[in-house]
């Protein structure tokens, strides 16, 4: 027998609240991404680090905010812990992967597409590990066009972020493209739960696991905490509201190995400027190279 299936079963106060996670998560990363261009390259791997880990709690939390609406007809629905944290790992490691390798070889061509794409699947694998979880009485069937259109959601979503995340033009560029990411994400959650029939079991017996209110809860306090950690960081971070003005004046500081100035032309992820500074006591003439010792 088919189980009628809700997801609405709080009308829009979970869709929106679960797309507005979704966005938090995705400012919070494509602002460290960002933030990783203008720092030493020691840094780098730090701040990658931390946009991975926002990037997936929040569309880990925005997954089970919208999951808590959910509801089938005739059974309860209960989550299996370990799976449930594995798909926050497996949503924070391939997010990883893909932000590293577009931190590493820049927002553009093949890295961008092949870090795009493993961040995208990385989104789906959460979405549908996460579903894997559930325990309910009866059996989860799926249309294959629909998933595969979720899926391409997903791809699509993850390479426009990391492509707008490449591009050094102040925080109301990343505020833009980090509402189009949580508009994807929601999208991609919710074509996915369309593509998804419930067949009940004759027998109504309780299914193994934890209630929603009883995991869902709980676990959701730690990436919860963590994004408002994440955004304490970013927001007193100096240069989190970066734009032209401010890089002009970066450029105007001191320059020394270890912090690298951005040029205000450098607008592609990893283009950074480490023009070294002329040493105290010498002029460098720069037609002909020759250098000429000047007295103080």
């Amino acid at each position: 027998m088919e189980g009628t299936v809700d997801g609405f079963s709080y009308g829009f106060v979970t869709p929106v609240v679960a797309y507005l996670m979704a966005c938090l998560g995705g400012a919070l990363g494509l602002r460290c991404t960002t933030r990783s261009l203008l720092v030493a390259h020691s840094w780098r791997p730090g701040w990658l680090a931390l946009g991975s880990a926002a990037i997936g709690s929040g569309i880990w939390t925005m997954h089970f905010i919208a999951m808590m609406g959910f509801s089938v007809e005739g059974t309860p629905i209960h989550y299996d812990r370990a799976t449930t944290f594995a798909s926050l790992a497996v949503a924070i490691v391939m997010v990883g992967v893909g932000i590293f390798i577009v931190g590493y070889r820049g927002a553009s061509g093949a890295a961008l597409f092949t870090g795009g794409t493993i961040t995208g699947l990385g989104i789906a694998s959460m979405h549908y590990l996460g579903m894997a979880g559930m325990r309910l009485g009866g059996r989860l069937q799926y249309n294959t066009l629909t998933v595969a259109a979720s899926v391409v959601i997903a791809v699509v979503a993850a390479i426009a972020a990391l492509w707008a995340a490449g591009q050094i033009r102040g925080f109301l560029w990343s505020l833009g493209a980090s509402l189009v990411m949580g508009l994807a994400v929601s999208g991609m959650h919710y074509t996915g739960m369309a593509a998804v029939t419930v067949h009940l079991h004759s027998r109504s017996t309780a299914p193994p696991g934890d209630s929603s209110p009883e995991i869902l809860a709980p676990l959701m306090v730690g990436p919860l905490a963590f994004l408002l950690l994440a955004g304490v960081i970013v927001m007193f971070d100096p240069l989190m509201m970066l734009g032209k003005a401010d890089l002009k004046a970066a450029a105007a500081r001191p320059r020394s190995a270890s912090y690298p100035v951005p040029r205000s032309g450098d607008r592609q992820l990893g283009h950074v400027s480490r023009r070294p500074a002329a040493r105290p006591g010498r002029r460098i003439r720069r037609r002909t190279g020759a250098r000429t010792p000047q007295k103080w």
